[in-house]
């Protein structure tokens, strides 16, 4: 089989499979070496087709798909926590502060409890922490979303009306020059938008795997957040401050 032949079932091994680690292609491909699966794969990901996350895990090169919460917050972690302590140096004691959902987002609210300030949160996995808290913490109402540990839809907006934000940290699954922000929820991207109207200053979270990508809604758009990353990116920081 020629290399261009194994790339083809690869793709289309990944558009039937959110997301496969490698051992499970090789058991797909039965007849194809780890060594040249790794290969093919680097190749792939040159041409944007695939991206390889830590782990050794790999997905098709788009942001559409909404991956389970779970399975986000094995990759990167390095990164997110980097991020999650960046985050943390923009807070002040007594500022009233609202943590998306998303994994780093949760990273940001494990560490956040710990400090003297009043968290508005949708990240249902603030239900997770049994230890005691110094900050007042505010759960916001909505429909319920296990995959991605998240409330949004009409209640959760109208209860977002009552404040006005000193922070707020924000997660999407892409950042595009032309599209801003872009999640592949409806309700997701409109409670995001709905928040960014509500802070004084808006933060988006958001590890360097998602630049230049698109998903299929639009939240909000890149000038209106701080980013805060592992990393820099110049033509990012044409149209916002990054943080990294």
């Amino acid at each position: 089989m020629i290399p261009y032949e194994r790339q083809v079932k690869i793709v289309k091994l990944l558009q039937t499979n959110t997301l496969l680690k490698i051992d499970e292609l090789k058991e797909k491909l039965p007849e194809v070496s780890i060594s040249t699966l790794r290969r093919d794969l680097k190749e792939l990901e040159k041409e944007n087709k695939v991206q390889l996350l830590t782990g050794g895990a790999v997905k098709l090169n788009s942001s559409t798909t909404e991956l389970p919460i779970k399975t986000k917050s094995t990759f990167y972690i390095e990164e997110k926590n980097h991020i999650a302590d960046l985050a943390m140096e923009q807070v002040n004691d007594q500022d009233m502060v609202y943590i998306d959902s998303g994994s780093t987002c949760t990273i940001l609210l494990e560490k956040m409890i710990y400090r003297n300030v009043h968290i508005v949160t949708s990240n249902t996995g603030i239900f997770n922490i049994l230890n005691s808290v110094a900050a007042k913490i505010t759960v916001l109402g909505g429909e319920y979303n296990p995959a991605i540990s998240s409330l949004s839809g009409n209640l959760t907006e109208m209860n977002i009306g009552h404040f006005i934000f000193d922070k707020a940290f924000l997660g999407g699954n892409g950042i595009d020059l032309e599209y801003g922000i872009t999640t592949p929820d409806l309700k997701e991207a409109m409670k995001k938008n709905h928040i960014v109207h509500h802070a004084k200053k808006s933060f988006l979270l958001c590890d360097s795997s998602k630049f230049h990508q698109v998903a299929n809604v639009k939240s909000f758009d890149l000038d209106s957040v701080t980013l805060i990353s592992d990393k820099g990116d110049a033509q990012l920081e044409e149209k916002t401050n990054i943080i990294f």
